[in-house]
């Protein structure tokens, strides 16, 4: 046993004399708690002692490592509570002197690399490794901390990330036998880390756009009602092994009478949050920023100012210009979506250069060909495979440019470029790490076209998502299944169904790969 690759720290620290006496008792059977009576030795030597040989013992055992299934502690996990401030002395090789002091030290393995590591516990290292050892309900101990719940899964999230906790693997994944066979796909195509919860809480709207999809009549839903969704999302959430976000939305969210109480129990149960709105007063917007600030608030614009407010109506087009300075100036991100048609075809790239420096992201999506938007008109295969190679090119000049409808994929394999995961990061993510809920709980694999899957409300999200209809839709179009751009494309099913095809078997129609493959 060679005591100085085991002591090093304490060997640097002693003197000759010093590390002769301790080393004779740090031989020993009974290892560093020898140290502890021998008159004339350092105060802090046990301690140090005791730290080193932790860490070496983590670094040289087995470590018991498996198939995690349910989070839990690191196995390789050792906690310390110490008398003395020695994590940075140990670090240092001895450089930065012992201080007094009482510390945690937490030494652990990591299950990847296999490298030890040793740091000085946060007061958040020790609520994650409590709350997940004793399998504390995250509420419970916020409201036994005084903290918000978002703060306890935030520490919990940040534990796991270092190893401190072990998360199992996300269960929310593609089914490979739907995959493309002979070819590897990577796994950021294949396991979601989180899941949307595109939640239209009211059908309210101070709006009537000319394309709007749906403009049922159904009852906002209540703030109970939307605190037992978010429960259900929280536990659906962590037993899938992913992060969760809340996508409010509507008609305008912010018409809902209790817009703040659901945005502020979203935010107290750790998940992150955007909206996607109308413009509205700064007044309105401002309070989110001392709950959480959202990640994204997007808004639409349809084209230029006349064409928009055609759309859109009388003076949307400068309400949403001065909409995006108030969100820079709340320092709240911005995106802004445009949906395309024949008409707005040659407006979108000058409607890009006008918002660049305006906002964060700039967009769009095909227009889906029902409910009002079934009365205007969409391009032809060869005039959108015309358009997108307009588009990508604009796009390697202006920032703002982002990807999202699936077919894009085409043009940029065309062009040798790296592939983008599509319109939900999977490809099409209806039913997969996506869902829409309407006010009165009905859920749709996606918003763009009727496409139900249940009632959360009556039978849960986890039941609505493990259901035969949900399923039907994760599937995707077996026209699209043995194409080598399945897992980031899929096509647009709304668009399939918008043209009187079957969205289970037909390929998109505006696929310029269509008779190729």
């Amino acid at each position: 046993m060679n005591l100085n690759e085991i002591y090093p720290t304490c060997r640097a620290l002693l003197d000759s004399g010093e590390w002769r006496r301790a080393s004779a008792a740090l031989a020993k059977e009974t290892g560093p708690e020898g140290v502890a009576g021998i008159p004339e030795l350092p105060e802090f030597l046990p301690d140090l002692a005791r730290l080193e040989w932790t860490m070496h013992r983590v670094a040289t055992e087995a470590a018991p490592f498996g198939e995690v299934v349910a989070l839990e502690a690191n196995p390789t996990l050792e906690a310390l509570h110490l008398s003395w401030k020695l994590c940075a002395t140990v670090a240092s090789r001895g450089k930065v002197p012992p201080e007094r002091g009482e510390e945690w030290a937490l030494v652990w393995r990591d299950p990847v690399t296999g490298e030890t590591s040793l740091s000085a516990a946060t007061g958040d290292d020790l609520l994650a490794i409590k709350v997940v050892v004793e399998d504390i309900p995250y509420a419970q101990a916020a409201v036994a901390g005084r903290i918000p719940t978002a703060a306890v899964d935030m520490a919990v999230r940040r534990a796991a990330a270092r190893g401190l906790l072990l998360a199992p693997p996300s269960r929310i994944r593609r089914d490979t036998a739907l995959l493309p066979q002979g070819k590897r796909t990577p796994e950021e195509f294949v396991a979601a880390r989180s899941f949307v919860l595109q939640w239209h809480i009211t059908h309210a709207c101070d709006l009537h756009c000319r394309h709007c999809y749906d403009r049922s009549n159904r009852a906002a839903v209540t703030v109970e009602q939307a605190r037992r969704v978010l429960d259900q999302l929280g536990d659906f959430c962590a037993r899938r092994g992913v992060a969760g976000h809340v996508c409010l939305t509507g008609g305008n969210p912010l018409l809902h009478p209790g817009f703040l109480d659901i945005y502020r129990e979203s935010a107290q149960r750790g998940f992150t949050l955007s909206i996607l709105g109308n413009a509205a007063p700064r007044e309105r917007v401002e309070p989110l920023c001392g709950i959480l600030r959202p990640d994204m608030y997007q808004v639409s614009l349809e084209g230029l100012r006349e064409h928009n407010d055609h759309i859109r109506g009388a003076g949307y087009f400068d309400r949403v210009m001065l909409f995006l300075d108030v969100l820079r100036e709340l320092g709240i991100p911005s995106a802004v979506m445009l949906t395309l048609t024949r008409d707005n075809l040659d407006q979108v790239l000058p409607l890009a250069e006008l918002l660049r420096g305006k906002t964060d992201f700039f967009t769009y999506n095909r227009l889906s060909p029902v409910g009002e938007g079934a009365a205007l008109q969409l391009p032809s295969r060869e005039e959108y495979a015309g358009f997108v190679q307009q588009y990508v090119e604009a796009a390697q000049k202006n920032p703002i440019m982002g990807y999202k409808d699936n077919l894009i994929g085409i043009e940029l394999r065309r062009r040798g470029l790296e592939p983008f995961g599509g319109c939900c990061g999977f490809g099409c993510g209806a039913g997969f790490n996506f869902l829409a809920l309407l006010p009165d709980g009905e859920a749709h694999a996606c918003r763009k076209f009727p496409s139900p899957i249940g009632n959360v409300l009556t039978q849960g999200i986890a039941a609505v998502y493990d259901g035969e209809e949900a399923a039907r839709y994760r599937a995707g179009a077996a026209a699209c299944a043995a194409c080598d751009l399945r897992a980031v494309c899929g096509g647009c099913l709304a668009i399939t169904r918008g043209h009187g095809l079957d969205p289970f078997r037909d390929r998109d129609p505006h696929c310029s790969l269509v008779g190729t493959a």
